[in-house]
C-alpha cells in the first residue's frame, strides 16, 4: 500500500510501439490514439507512441498528438543512434524525430559488443561516437533524452568494460535516463540484481565524482539532473516481470513494459501485473490509487482495440483472477477472503467470481446465486436439487462455468419460478448444398407458442443454426419486441468424446447480448443442431428475463 511517502517509479509504456511487434498484432492510426488516451487516464508518464519516419502512420499518429495533445502523459519518439560514419545533425532519421515535436525522445544504442562489430559493422570506437553524437544533437534542439542500452545485460556478461563505457558515452551527453535492457529476455533475476546494483554504484561514483571518469566534462550538466537507472525486460524465459521488480530493488527508478505483456515473440514485462506488485506490495507510488481501480477495464479495453482475445487467467486482471471453485475454497472465501486471495480484486478493479461445477460444494451455489439476487436456504432441499441437478448434467457433458445464464435459468426451474417466456413445440431445419458452390443454404421452419398461441415461421439462413435463430426471432418479435436488440457476439463448439466419431457428443456455448450486457448459455446433444436450439433457445429466454427484471426495478423506482 502506498503513502505520501512511498518511493516514486516511473512507468514507461511501449504498448504502441515495442507491443505492435507482437505476430498477429495490427493497429491503425485511431487505435493507437484511442489506447494512448486510455494510458493517459491509467496515469501512465512515459507513452512511447512508435518510430517517426519509419511509417506513414507513426508521422500521422504523432502531427495528430500536436493538434490534440495528452493530459497528463508524456509522449515519447524513439528512434536509434545515428548510423555509422556520419553526422547525427544532418541525419534525416532524426530530423523526423525532431519534426515529432515531442519534449522526451528515446535513443537506443547498442551496448554489446558483439552487434557492434557484426551487425554494424563498425569499431567500438565508432559506437561510441554514434551515442555521443545523436545525444549531444537532440540535447542541443531542446530535447529531453532516455537512453535505452540495447543487449544490455548480455553485453556485461561478455565485456562489462565496454558496455560500461557506452553509459558512460550517454551520460557525458546529456542522457537524463539510462535504461538498461534485456533485449534476448535471458538473464535472471539474481544475475539483473547483481548487475543494476553494480551499475547504480559505478554511475553513482562518475556523477559524483568518486570514480573513473574517462569520457570528459558532462555535456549540459547544469542543465539537466543526474541520470537515473531503468529497465526494461523480454519474457523469453518467463521472467520479465521478476526481472523488472529485482531491478527495482536493486536500484532503477523507471520500469518499461506493455499492457497485457504484448510483444515480440513471448513479449515484454507486463505492467498489469507490475503496477500492482509493486504499488500494492513493494510499497512504491506508480499511479493514484483511483487509477489504479481502473487497471483491469484498461487491460480489456487494449485487447479489444487490438482485436486479441483477453486472457482469462492473467494475474490481477484475467477474468478468472479472483474465480473460486472447489467447495472448501468457497466457504473459505465467503467467511474471510484472505484465505484464498492475495489482494482485494477491487483494489485492481476486478471481481470475486464464484465458479459453478461438477466440483462444486454447497458454497457455491449459494454464493453463485446470491450473486444473482437470489436467496437460498442451505437448510431446504432446493439449494441440494439445484446441487445434484447441477452435477447431473455436468456429467452429461454440460458446462456452468462458462454458461451461467444457462445455471440461473436452472436455478429458477428448481425454485419453480421459471418463467415460461414461450414454448417451443417443435422445429424442423433443411439445407441445401449445391456442388461448386462454396456456400449452403438452410431453411429452418419452428412451430411456437406464446400466451397458448401457436406460432409457425420460417425463415432462412447461411447455415441450419443461422436459420433456427432468424425463425425462433421471427416468431417471438411481434410478442417481445425486444428481442430485435439481442445479438449473437459468440458461438462455440466442441465434441465431447471424439473417439466415437461422428457419434460424438457436441456441446455448443452461445453468447449473447443486448448492447450493455453479455451472457452465455449452453447445449449438449449428439445433434450438433439439437444442442445448438438449446443454448439458443435459452439465451433468447434469459435476454427476456434479463429485460423483465429491468422493468420491474424501474416499476420499482418510480
Amino acid at each position: 500500500m502506498t503513502t505520501n511517502s512511498s518511493p516514486q517509479l516511473w512507468l514507461y509504456d511501449t504498448t504502441l510501439r515495442d507491443g505492435t511487434q507482437r505476430e498477429g498484432l495490427s493497429v491503425s492510426i485511431e487505435d493507437k490514439l484511442r489506447i494512448a488516451r486510455r494510458l493517459d487516464q491509467l496515469g501512465i508518464p512515459f507513452i512511447e507512441g512508435g518510430w517517426p519516419g519509419a511509417n506513414p502512420k507513426d508521422v500521422q499518429f504523432f502531427w495528430q498528438l500536436q493538434e490534440d495533445p495528452l493530459k497528463q502523459a508524456e509522449i515519447v519518439a524513439f528512434c536509434s543512434t545515428r548510423r555509422p560514419n556520419s553526422i547525427a545533425a544532418t541525419e534525416p532519421m532524426l530530423q523526423d524525430i525532431l519534426a515529432a515535436g515531442t519534449r522526451w525522445v528515446t535513443i537506443f544504442g547498442k551496448s554489446w559488443d558483439l552487434h557492434v562489430t557484426t551487425g554494424l559493422k563498425t569499431t567500438l570506437e565508432e559506437n561510441l561516437a554514434m551515442i555521443r553524437d545523436t545525444i549531444e544533437y537532440l540535447r542541443s534542439q531542446g530535447r529531453r533524452i532516455i537512453y535505452d542500452a540495447e543487449h544490455w545485460f548480455d553485453g556485461y556478461k561478455h565485456n562489462r568494460d565496454y558496455a560500461l563505457q557506452t553509459l558512460e558515452a550517454a551520460i557525458a551527453s546529456g542522457a537524463e535516463w539510462l535504461v538498461l535492457c534485456d533485449t534476448n529476455g535471458g538473464t535472471l533475476p539474481h544475475e539483473i540484481s547483481q548487475i543494476v546494483q553494480d551499475v547504480v554504484q559505478v554511475t553513482g561514483d562518475w556523477v559524483s565524482g568518486t570514480g573513473d571518469w574517462e569520457l570528459g566534462t558532462r555535456k549540459d550538466s547544469s542543465q539537466s539532473p543526474m541520470p537515473q537507472i531503468g529497465i526494461h525486460t523480454h519474457n523469453d524465459s518467463e521472467m520479465a516481470v521478476a526481472n523488472a521488480i529485482a531491478a527495482v530493488m536493486a536500484g532503477a527508478k523507471m520500469v518499461q513494459g506493455t499492457i497485457n505483456g504484448y510483444g515480440e515473440r513471448c513479449g515484454n514485462a507486463n505492467l498489469c501485473s507490475l503496477i500492482p506488485n509493486l504499488q500494492l506490495k513493494a510499497g512504491y507510488s506508480c499511479i493514484t490509487e483511483d487509477q489504479l481501480t481502473q487497471l483491469t477495464e484498461a487491460s480489456r479495453f487494449v485487447s479489444e482495440v487490438v482485436n486479441l482475445a483477453p486472457d482469462e487467467h492473467a494475474p490481477f486482471v484475467g477474468r478468472s483472477a479472483f474465480a473460486h471453485k472447489g467447495g472448501i475454497h468457497v466457504s473459505a472465501v465467503e467467511r474471510n477472503p484472505l484465505t484464498y486471495e492475495h489482494i482485494q480484486p477491487e483494489q485492481v478493479g476486478n471481481r470475486r467470481r464464484i465458479v459453478i461445477s461438477e466440483q462444486s460444494g454447497l458454497s457455491n451455489v449459494l454464493a453463485k446465486a446470491r450473486s444473482f439476487g437470489i436467496e437460498l436456504d442451505q437448510q431446504k432441499a432446493e439449494a441440494r436439487e439445484i446441487l445434484q441437478r447441477l452435477k447431473d448434467l455436468e456429467s452429461e457433458g454440460f458446462q456452468f462455468e462458462a454458461a451461467e445464464a444457462s445455471f440461473v435459468l436452472l436455478m429458477h426451474e428448481a425454485l419453480g419460478g421459471r418463467q415460461k417466456f414461450f414454448e417451443v413445440k417443435g422445429f424442423q431445419v433443411h439445407c441445401d448444398l449445391i456442388e461448386g458452390k462454396e456456400t449452403s443454404n438452410a431453411l429452418a421452419t419452428v412451430k411456437v407458442a406464446v400466451d397458448g398461441k401457436n406460432i409457425l415461421e420460417a425463415a432462412e439462413g447461411n447455415g441450419p443454426v443461422a436459420a433456427l435463430d432468424a425463425a425462433l426471432r421471427k416468431a417471438l418479435v411481434n410478442f417481445y419486441p425486444q428481442i430485435a436488440t439481442f445479438d449473437f457476439t459468440d458461438y462455440k463448439v466442441r465434441i465431447l468424446n471424439g473417439h466415437t466419431g461422428t457419434a460424438a457428443k457436441t456441446r455448443v456455448l452461445v453468447e449473447s447480448g443486448n448492447g450493455r450486457q453479455r451472457w452465455t448459455t449452453v447445449g449438449v446433444s449428439t445433434n450438433i443442431l439439437a444442442a445448438s436450439y438449446q443454448a439458443v433457445v435459452e439465451g433468447l429466454e434469459y435476454g427476456l428475463l434479463l429485460h423483465s427484471q429491468a422493468e420491474a426495478a424501474l416499476k420499482a423506482s418510480s
